[in-house]
């Protein structure tokens, strides 16, 4: 069998650790960290955690009854609900029933297969601005902080009309702040304590940073509304939409609950996609050589429009990061009533908790799960996977409205980014994947980067 590259993983344990070792040491700051080896073997596990039964479900037949088949009794944890709410208040991404549909309804035509084709030139358009200040010789740069700041660039263009107060150099830190804060805030939440420490006092800076800063675009867009002026961006739509739909002050709520929701995983889980897949091509120089010549001719055949469909093998490539590298490590539900999950009886009250990071290396659903192999993206191997062994960007009616949008941006990103340089890995210890909201690599990405 040919050898293929193993990207580096967090440890794992020999056996299951007890519920309270995830609340302190490197457990309680890395979700990813420590999973027992036999996590990744085992299609069901139940514990009990501060009172909650849980149930670990890593079966996708059990995954897609729990996100579509019954997905009405399955809602978003009242616990993961209030342990958000403080950021993304009753949008889109916190809300459920009729609220959520409506929102939904409102948003999705924004991301719809036309109009994400639509964004393709602003997108190239922005990333070719930032390119253009890259340095015209060899230097080491932190590829995570790059994906950052370009995707960030890319959602504030195309969803936001260019606002300059969403590409500040502080709204980046503000949500590393928010997202370092929520991920370490499981044992409080569960106790029904309020967060506590500098961490949690930083998150509150940058939660109030961005709410009002939305708030004030929010304002302007009203002001503007009654001038019959609401803008032909996403922004726009949404607050006109709301303003149609709710009174003046719950429209505002919303509009800002959205802005946040969309602005920051807009950009996160983007930003976190290119980097690890960045650095796979940067271990695999050959790789990257071949993948350097699709990206220069699908750029040189055709408009931005179509260039996804140009990209067949760094679309694998994408596809493979995301399966080693989910940017969201985990899905939770409660069920609302009794059921039965693949022959597990599962009560009303119980939490369901589903991870992508286990799930996407399970040794039941992947030959050599630990590996890269884009090939698994191709062909018949693609065609024979479950519907719900992968799933980067969630399934059934949650599934992420701007996964298309993710997708497309990557590709584009990646394209040129691979015709303009080479990337080289640094001397050092590999990447370390750190789970909180999002799958980041600790430190950050430090890559040489190189003309070509």
């Amino acid at each position: 069998m040919q050898p293929l590259f193993t990207p580096p993983f967090p440890h794992r344990s020999r056996d299951w650790a007890p519920v309270w070792t995830s609340f302190v040491g490197q457990r309680a700051s890395n979700s990813v960290y420590g999973w027992p080896d036999e996590a990744f073997d085992v299609a069901w596990r139940t514990r009990r955690v501060l009172g909650y039964t849980v149930h670990l479900v890593s079966d996708p037949d059990a995954i897609g009854r729990v996100l579509l088949d019954n997905k009405a009794n399955y809602e978003r944890p009242a616990l993961v609900r209030r342990l958000l709410r403080g950021g993304l208040g009753d949008g889109l991404f916190n809300a459920e029933g009729d609220a959520w549909r409506e929102q939904r309804r409102i948003v999705a035509p924004t991301f719809s297969p036309a109009a994400v084709a639509g964004f393709a030139g602003t997108i190239a358009a922005v990333l070719r601005g930032r390119i253009a200040g890259w340095s015209p010789t060899a230097r080491p740069t932190d590829m995570a902080a790059e994906a950052t700041a370009t995707t960030m660039g890319i959602i504030a263009a195309t969803l936001f009309a260019g606002d300059a107060r969403l590409t500040a150099p502080a709204a980046a830190g503000h949500i590393t702040a928010m997202l370092d804060a929520a991920g370490r805030a499981r044992l409080t939440a569960m106790l029904g304590l309020p967060a506590m420490g500098p961490g949690s006092r930083r998150a509150r800076v940058g939660g109030r940073f961005l709410r009002d800063t939305l708030g004030m675009l929010a304002d302007e867009r009203a002001a503007a509304g009654a001038e019959g002026q609401w803008g032909d961006d996403f922004f726009g739509g949404l607050v006109s939409a709301l303003h149609a739909r709710y009174p003046a002050p719950e429209a505002r709520e919303l509009a800002v609950d959205n802005a946040v929701a969309f602005y920051v995983a807009g950009h996160e889980t983007t930003a976190n996609a290119l980097t690890w897949t960045i650095y796979l091509l940067a271990a695999q120089p050959d790789l990257q050589e071949e993948l350097r010549g699709e990206a220069v001719a699908a750029l040189g055949g055709g408009g931005m429009q179509t260039l996804d469909a140009r990209l067949p093998r760094l679309r694998a490539v994408l596809d493979e990061a995301l399966r080693l590298y989910p940017p969201a490590p985990r899905l939770d539900r409660e069920a609302m009533a009794d059921d039965e999950l693949s022959g597990h009886p599962v009560r009303r009250g119980d939490l369901v908790s589903i991870w992508p990071y286990v799930l996407h290396r399970h040794r039941a659903w992947w030959d050599r799960p630990d590996a890269f192999d884009p090939e698994r993206f191709l062909g018949d191997r693609r065609a024979a996977m479950h519907r719900y062994q992968y799933l980067p960007f969630g399934a059934g009616p949650r599934v992420c409205v701007g996964a298309r949008f993710a997708v497309v941006e990557a590709l584009i990103v990646l394209a040129h980014w691979l015709a303009a340089r080479r990337f080289r890995l640094r001397a050092g210890p590999p990447p370390v994947p750190v789970g909180r909201v999002t799958l980041r690599p600790e430190g950050g990405m430090p890559l040489a980067v190189e003309p070509v």
